[in-house]
């Protein structure tokens, strides 16, 4: 699942194709992909609004329209919302094609294998109370400081893994499986040690670690592994960075100690035994 550098890199990449464009029609191939108050019709709705806004809350992309609509896109697993310019000829419209928004430069299409993307379709004013009520802060804004960290680890993950909280997008938002595990190796802490056994040094290090990795990882247009493409259709390069994340069973990178691998919160984490104590 695409998190927070992925879906950041797909809106810096997308913003300056449909940024101020108008949604001059739209393809609706898998009606399902949208949800949206019974009494709107999609794509009538939609249909002849401007684009004002594309920004990022956690590891939802949020496009705002004109007239006091918005669109929140989670691509869960497999999502891509890719543009395709004019001048590179048209676009195939393939069976995981589920929506094409079309701009009088080019379309922008939304395509799913899993099929468990959406796109919720919602008054942007009701946007903070009904999507982002429970979206805990944002790990790069400068009032993101360590001991916000630790106040939201204490208040809703005291007694459980420190793996666990910060998959807990209350706790912090935009964090999945791939980051919390690079997170963790870079501070020196396992992923299973109870969120109430933390040093004051441990959470300051895990929350430096996450403003690196994070700020890396978007540097790096995010990681890619089979599905994940930014607005472009181009892959990350991240990946090629992680030191222990899908790694399990391989030598470690700093002690080439064999990685161990975990099921924790029903995810497969990966750690060194050795240099995560």
């Amino acid at each position: 699942m695409p998190e927070l550098p992925e879906v950041e890199t797909l809106c810096r990449s997308l913003t300056p194709h449909i940024l101020d464009k108008k949604i001059i029609d739209i393809s609706v191939h898998w009606p399902e992909v949208f949800t949206a108050p019974e009494d709107m019709k999609v794509p009538d709705i939609l249909v002849g609004r401007a684009v004002e806004h594309v920004a990022r809350r956690g590891k939802y992309l949020l496009i705002d329209l004109s007239k006091g609509l918005s669109l929140v896109i989670h691509l869960r697993m497999t999502g891509q919302l890719v543009f395709h310019a004019v001048e590179r000829g048209k676009p195939e419209v393939g069976k995981h094609t589920h929506v094409v928004f079309f701009f009088e430069d080019g379309e922008l299409h939304f395509t799913d294998t899993r099929k468990f993307g959406r796109i919720q379709i919602i008054d942007t004013l009701d946007i903070p109370s009904q999507v982002m009520k429970k979206l805990g802060p944002e790990p790069l804004d400068e009032t993101f400081e360590f001991d916000v960290l630790g106040v939201r680890l204490a208040e809703h993950h005291k007694s459980t893994s420190i793996k666990s909280a910060l998959l807990d997008q209350e706790v912090v938002a935009g964090l999945g499986n791939i980051y919390t595990d690079e997170i963790l190796f870079a501070a020196g802490v396992r992923p299973t040690r109870p969120v109430e056994e933390l040093k004051a040094s441990e959470v300051i290090l895990i929350h430096q670690a996450m403003r690196d990795i994070l700020a890396e990882s978007i540097a790096s247009h995010g990681t890619t592994f089979r599905d994940y493409r930014d607005g472009e259709g181009k892959t990350g390069n991240y990946q090629k960075n992680l030191k222990v994340y899908g790694r399990g069973g391989d030598p470690c990178t700093v002690c080439e100690t064999k990685l161990e691998s975990e099921k924790i919160s029903g995810r497969t984490s990966v750690f060194c035994s050795n240099c995560q104590a």
